[in-house]
């Protein structure tokens, strides 16, 4: 039995899962609202109030961790840990609770993100594109079966982008709509520094993961627009809704009132991304970088010697 953690910059998250009959069976699943990556861009360090939700939700999978006989976990930092000043401090702060947190890089996370989405998609023989839409970074990955043709890492995301573009909490529509016209110009930006390359490699299907993902899908479901997959004309479509939404305080179907403030840059990025990649519709994966954590840990059960030569982290004993 293991237990898997994605410290995220804007949710952390919790699974742990067993190897039963060939297949894995997950047992648990926690996430919390984080926001550890807020203000990062211009501060350089997690902030006191982030860094107190962080270790509150490290003591929480903590507790849910000891009531499970657990072999193994693993515990992985991503984009705000790599990037902040005092990174180190909340690693040990963490450690005094009694979990080891490592900090991966940007590629190390595509790779683990690629394998949790193919574990739940059925054999393809052509190529995939898969990204994944954090808080502080982007993981953009082609592959073909278990082999990545294409591996990148960028710079851009939700958290990021809102407190860049969107932290003026009294804008009027006008001024919204001029902002997600700078955010979506941005991302534009951001994007076409690898479209070359995500052109070159090809790709004939697209997935997307993580909760901004999902959140534009439920919205673009609950308005009758399909299920588990998001459309370029749908999200221009939505656009003076998802601007009401924000300016009056309007409900919206199918957004969850915690993803709110991350609606707008939400949709900025994944419009640039859209856009950048000429991607018409790309689908919904409720798995990712935590269920390619699992995935690893059980392909790795009898020896740990493959963990070693992928340079990644060692997983933790308890």
């Amino acid at each position: 039995m293991y237990a898997c953690i994605d410290l995220g910059s804007n949710s952390f998250h919790l699974l742990v899962g067993e190897f039963d009959n060939g297949k894995i069976r997950i047992l648990e699943r926690c996430s919390d609202k984080v926001q550890l990556g807020e203000d990062v861009r211009a501060t350089g360090i997690i902030s006191p109030a982030a860094f107190e939700r962080g270790l509150t939700s490290l003591k929480h999978f903590k507790f849910l961790m000891d009531q499970y006989p657990l072999e193994r976990y693993w515990a992985l930092g991503t984009n705000s840990l790599r990037v902040t000043q005092n990174s180190q401090d909340f690693i040990d702060a963490g450690a005094a609770i009694g979990l080891e947190v490592s900090v991966i890089s940007g590629e190390q996370e595509a790779v683990l993100i690629y394998a949790g989405v193919i574990t739940e998609l059925p054999e393809f023989a052509g190529n995939r594109l898969v990204v994944d839409i954090g808080g502080g970074s982007t993981e953009i990955i082609v592959g073909c079966g278990q082999k990545r043709l294409f591996t990148e890492s960028m710079a851009i995301g939700c958290v990021a982008w809102r407190d860049r573009f969107f932290a003026d909490d009294s804008a009027d529509e006008a001024e919204l709509n001029r902002q997600m016209q700078l955010g979506l110009a941005a991302a534009r930006e951001v994007f076409g520094e690898n479209a070359a390359g995500i052109s070159k490699a090809g790709w004939d299907e697209a997935y997307a993961s993580s909760g901004t993902v999902k959140m534009l899908a439920n919205i673009c479901a609950a308005a009758g627009y399909g299920s588990k997959r998001i459309d370029y004309e749908v999200l221009q479509l939505l656009q003076p809704q998802f601007i009401d939404c924000k300016a009056s305080g309007s409900d919206l179907p199918g957004l969850k009132q915690r993803r709110r403030d991350l609606l707008l840059p939400g949709w900025c990025i994944m419009m640039g991304l859209m856009e950048s990649y000429n991607i018409r519709s790309i689908n919904f994966s409720p798995t990712a970088l935590r269920e390619g954590m699992l995935d690893f840990m059980v392909k790795n059960e009898k020896t740990l010697k493959s963990m070693e030569k992928s340079n990644l982290p060692k997983v933790s004993k308890l």
